[in-house]
């Protein structure tokens, strides 16, 4: 369980917190494109359309009938499935559907300048959540709020750097070469974009003195 003892704060292991990780990531964003990309080839295309949204509506209420919580980020992505699919399915066009996380992605980008102006804790604090299993002795410490706040910027330009290089691929490349180039892009710019934010998070608690440690306490 997460400790806090005066000036340092230990985090769950890094394996646990990897693990609470990649669940969200797995039934979000792979196993739909996952689907899509394999119906796409062997049943056509809007065989690969209902297969991802299937999946991801089959998340959703599985966690409800087990009454799990619903991860933002699997919210977010099932809402952005049911419009890519009633829009794929009404134009027909592959073009058109990959198009759409293009727009999202800068769509996204200001929905997190959005919320830096409201009252609550910024949407990328809530998406975190989903990520980083973040003890409240931390959460709560007002330098990490205002971490959440800065850092919400370098994940607009990220967002937006994203978009512009999937619409560049979509523009030059077959769809095949697409999807290749758009997640394989995609995920080192958000890796880079992950890497930046945990050594700014370490230096905004380090200029306060407070220490992160993985593991439980020792005795």
């Amino acid at each position: 369980m997460a400790h806090h003892h005066g000036t340092t704060i230990h985090l769950p292991h890094w394996r646990e917190m990897a693990r609470h990780a990649v669940v969200p990531l797995l039934e979000s964003v792979l196993v739909p494109l996952g689907l899509f990309a394999l119906l796409l080839h062997t049943s056509g295309f809007a065989a690969g359309l209902w297969a991802a949204l299937a999946w991801s509506g089959l998340a959703v209420l599985a966690r409800l009938l087990w009454r799990r919580a619903l991860p933002a980020i699997l919210l977010i992505s099932t809402a952005i499935l049911v419009v890519r699919t009633v829009v794929g399915l009404w134009t027909g066009s592959a073009l058109v559907y990959f198009l759409e996380p293009s727009a999202q992605n800068f769509i996204f980008a200001a929905a997190l300048l959005v919320t830096l102006f409201g009252g609550g804790r910024p949407l990328l604090a809530r998406l975190a959540d989903d990520f980083v299993a973040f003890p409240t002795a931390l959460t709560e410490r007002p330098k990490v709020q205002q971490f959440f706040r800065r850092v919400s910027l370098l994940w607009a330009l990220v967002f937006l750097v994203n978009g512009a290089t999937t619409l560049l691929a979509l523009a030059v490349a077959t769809v095949e070469a697409y999807l290749l180039v758009a997640t394989v892009g995609s995920f080192a710019l958000v890796g880079v974009g992950i890497g930046i934010s945990l050594w700014w998070f370490r230096s905004s608690l380090a200029g306060e003195g407070v220490r992160l440690r993985w593991g439980p306490a020792t005795a």
